[in-house]
């Protein structure tokens, strides 16, 4: 007998339109990343996707991108990492009626996969302006472009993008630039909203209305 692939069934084909927009904006920054999907409880899509990959056994300087998500039903208990390009592949097949999500049966397993940022435990120490953030991206963007003209070697380009992104910004309070990179190539910047920043041990995040950005 032939198993059932998981299914995720988002109660309305925008669903699945915003989710390959979210896909398309992660694969700017990483083209063959993957995304993980999860349902914690019944009515509750968790997707994230890593814009920036850390290193070392922590994975220091890993910069998530998560958004939850309200859906009509899903199979219980999927938890899965799958390429961009293949859930890429099955939205691009449906007629922009569907609801539904089958879920990838070939899965991955890249290191910031096995980050489990805290759930509870979050203090809020300040907040920044979406315009704040995203000059912050765009400066970075500016210096790593600068900063790596063509034919320069990988090692000294993933150095350079380390650096930019690890940065602190000038903002009060200060975060990591590469959350900014991340708020701001995942589109989560909507002019005028104030950005909460929220810490918690070794990670820091920003809260927006289009979900959060998180950094260890």
């Amino acid at each position: 007998m032939t198993a059932v692939a998981p299914q995720i069934d988002f109660g309305d084909p925008r669903g699945l339109t915003d989710l390959s927009t979210f896909i398309g904006r992660a694969r700017v920054a990483v083209p063959e990343g993957a995304i993980r999907l999860q349902v914690p409880g019944r009515g509750l899509l968790v997707v994230t996707v890593a814009v920036l990959e850390g290193s070392g056994l922590m994975g220091d300087g890993t910069v998530l991108g998560l958004r939850a998500v309200r859906i009509r039903d899903a199979t219980p208990g999927i938890d899965a990492t799958v390429t961009f390009a293949s859930v890429a592949d099955r939205l691009a097949r449906h007629r922009g009626t569907e609801t539904t999500l089958s879920v990838p049966p070939t899965t991955v397993s890249p290191p910031w996969a096995g980050l489990a940022p805290p759930r509870e435990g979050w203090e809020r120490v300040g907040a920044l302006e979406a315009a704040e953030v995203g000059s912050a991206a765009e400066r970075g963007i500016a210096e790593v472009a600068e900063g790596s003209p063509e034919g320069s070697g990988g090692a000294a380009v993933t150095a350079l993008r380390r650096r930019v992104w690890g940065a602190m910004t000038r903002t009060v309070p200060p975060i990591a630039a590469g959350l900014a990179f991340g708020a701001h190539v995942l589109g989560f910047l909507r002019e005028g909203e104030q950005i909460t920043v929220a810490t918690c041990g070794r990670w820091t995040r920003l809260s927006t209305s289009r979900g959060h950005v998180l950094v260890r």
